[in-house]
C-alpha cells in the first residue's frame, strides 16, 4: 500500500467512545471553518422528524465517491471512520492527490435514529449495556431500505425523507463508488460488493488479520447471500429476498416484504455507481471463524435456531400486546418489533433447510455458533426495544403532563416484565459466549484500509 495510505491508517487515534449526531455536525462545521476551500457542508434533505441533512464536500478529485455513516442507526464505526478520513483529507493536499476523488460525506444518513441510540455510545461496551438502550427502525422505516421499486408482485414507492434526500444526492453528483458504512453488532469480518473483485479480496482479508479480528465464516446474516469468496458476498437487493422466497413456494410475496429495496441497487441502476460495505462486529468470540465440526449436523442447529427464535417472538409479541392499546401507532421500537417478529421468510427458510443437501453434512463450529448463540445475542436487542417501547410512552405520559393513572401503572408494569427477561438472557449470553470488545481504532482501521483498496482498484477498474 502507497505510503500515504499508511501514513493515513497509522495516525487513526485511539478513539474511546463514539461521538453524537449533534457532535458529528459540530466537527462537520468546524472542519469546513477551518479548511474554506477544500471543505464546504451544504443541506440536502430532513428527516422524518424535521432535523436538516447535512453533506460535507471534499473537493480535490476527477472521480466521485459517496461515503455515508448510519445508514442503520446502532451502526456508528462508519462515523468515526469519517471522523477521521474528513480531517486527513482537509489538512493533507497529497493524500487528496493521490486518491484523486471529490468525495460527499454523510456522517450520520439516519440521524433521528442516531439519537434513539445515544444512551450506549459512550459505553460501558457490554452485550446489556447496548442491548438495553439499543434501537433500529422497522424495514419500511429504514433510510436504505425505501427506495422505490418495481419488481414481479413488489411495488413499493412509500419512500421515507432521508431516502429521497439521497436518491436526489445520488441522481446529481452520480458517484462512480459508494461507501455504504454499515456494521455488525457481534461475529466477525465480512464484505458485500456490488461485482467480484478478486484482485483485492487477499488484501481485504488482511486488514481483519492485522487488527486480530476473526472473519466472519458462520451462516450469512440471510438465507439467500451469495458467498463469492469467503466472507465475500455479492450485494443484496430486496429482489433476492423475493426470488428466494419464491423459489421455496411462498405466496403473496409482494404483500410480505412491504419494504422497498437499497441504495447500492438504487444507484447501480440509475448511473452505474459501484458500491462496498465492510461489515465488521463491537463484540467477537473466537468461534465465529472456527471451521472444525460441530457434533451436529448443520440442519439440527439451524431448526433449533429456528425454534428458539419462534418461541422468542411469542414472547415478544405477547408481551408487546398486554400495552398496544396505550401506544401510538408512530411508537418507533412499536413499529420495529411488529416488523421483526414477522419472519416473512421463515417458512421458506424451513423448506430450504429441509431440501438443500448442504444442511444434511456436520455443522462447523462457526455454524453451532451462530444459531445456537449469535442468534439469542440479536434477539436481545428486540427485547431491550421491549423495554423501549414502555417507556417511550411513559416519557410521552410525562411531558404532556398525562395523569392517566390506569395507563402508567400498565407501561410501568409492563417495562419491568420486559426488563426482567431482557435481563435473564443477557446474563445467559454473558456467561455462555466469550466475548471481546473490538476497539474502535481497529475496527475505524479495518473499514478504511478496504476503502482505500476500493477506491483504487475502481479507479483502474472503471464500472461504467
Amino acid at each position: 500500500m502507497k505510503q500515504v495510505y499508511e501514513r493515513l491508517l497509522a495516525e487513526i487515534p485511539n478513539y474511546k467512545a463514539f461521538l453524537t449526531a449533534r457532535e458529528l455536525d459540530e466537527s462537520s462545521f468546524a472542519l469546513a471553518k477551518e479548511h474554506p476551500d477544500t471543505v464546504s457542508v451544504f443541506p440536502f434533505g430532513e428527516t422524518k422528524e424535521g432535523r436538516t441533512l447535512y453533506c460535507m464536500k471534499i473537493s480535490g478529485g476527477s472521480h466521485v465517491g459517496l461515503m455515508f455513516g448510519c445508514p442503520h442507526p446502532n451502526e456508528p464505526i462508519g462515523t468515526m471512520m469519517l471522523e477521521h478520513l474528513t480531517r486527513s483529507l482537509a489538512e493533507n493536499e497529497e493524500l487528496r492527490k493521490e486518491l484523486d476523488y471529490t468525495w460527499y460525506i454523510v456522517k450520520a444518513w439516519d440521524y433521528d435514529g442516531l439519537m434513539l441510540n445515544e444512551k450506549w455510545l459512550k459505553g460501558p461496551y457490554t452485550l446489556y449495556n447496548y442491548s438495553r438502550n439499543f434501537f433500529r427502525p422497522a424495514g419500511h422505516k429504514q433510510v436504505d431500505w425505501t427506495f422505490p421499486i418495481d419488481y414481479k408482485e413488489l411495488h413499493f414507492h412509500d419512500s421515507i425523507p432521508e431516502t429521497k434526500a439521497m436518491m436526489k444526492l445520488i441522481d446529481e453528483i452520480r458517484p462512480e463508488f459508494i461507501y455504504s458504512l454499515h456494521n455488525a453488532g457481534f461475529g466477525g469480518v465480512y464484505w458485500y460488493e456490488t461485482a467480484a473483485t478478486p484482485e483485492i479480496w487477499d488484501e481485504m482479508r488482511s486488514a481483519p488479520k492485522e487488527m486480530g479480528i476473526p472473519m466472519n465464516l458462520g451462516e450469512p446474516e440471510a438465507p439467500y447471500c451469495q458467498l463469492l469468496s469467503p466472507a465475500i458476498y455479492k450485494e443484496l437487493s430486496i429482489t433476492d429476498e423475493y426470488d428466494y422466497m419464491e423459489k421455496y413456494g411462498m405466496k403473496d410475496i409482494g404483500d410480505a416484504i412491504r419494504v422497498g429495496t437499497c441504495s447500492a441497487d438504487f444507484a447501480k441502476k440509475l448511473c452505474g455507481s459501484f458500491t462496498m460495505l465492510t461489515e465488521e462486529p463491537y463484540f467477537f468470540d473466537k468461534r465465529i471463524d472456527d471451521l472444525s465440526p460441530a457434533d451436529r449436523t448443520r440442519r439440527d442447529v439451524a431448526l433449533e435456531g429456528l425454534e428458539w427464535n419462534a418461541r422468542a417472538n411469542e414472547y415478544l409479541v405477547s408481551t408487546l400486546n398486554r400495552t398496544l392499546c396505550y401506544m401510538d401507532p408512530d411508537n418507533p421500537f412499536r413499529l420495529a418489533l411488529e416488523a421483526f417478529t414477522r419472519n416473512r421468510s421463515e417458512e421458506a427458510t424451513r423448506r430450504m433447510i429441509d431440501e438443500d443437501p448442504e444442511y444434511a453434512r456436520a455443522a462447523t463450529v462457526a455454524e453451532a455458533f451462530d444459531n445456537l448463540l449469535v442468534n439469542k445475542f440479536y434477539k436481545l436487542l428486540s427485547y431491550g426495544m421491549l423495554i423501549r417501547a414502555n417507556e417511550w410512552e411513559l416519557e410521552r405520559m410525562a411531558a404532556a403532563g398525562e395523569k392517566d393513572e390506569e395507563k402508567r401503572a400498565a407501561l410501568a408494569a409492563a417495562a419491568d416484565m420486559a426488563a426482567g427477561e431482557h435481563r435473564k438472557l443477557a446474563e445467559y449470553l454473558e456467561k455462555e459466549i466469550d466475548y471481546q470488545v473490538v476497539p474502535i481504532r481497529k475496527l475505524v482501521y479495518i473499514q478504511l484500509k478496504c476503502g482505500l483498496l476500493m477506491a483504487e482498484y475502481l479507479k483502474a477498474h472503471p464500472q461504467t
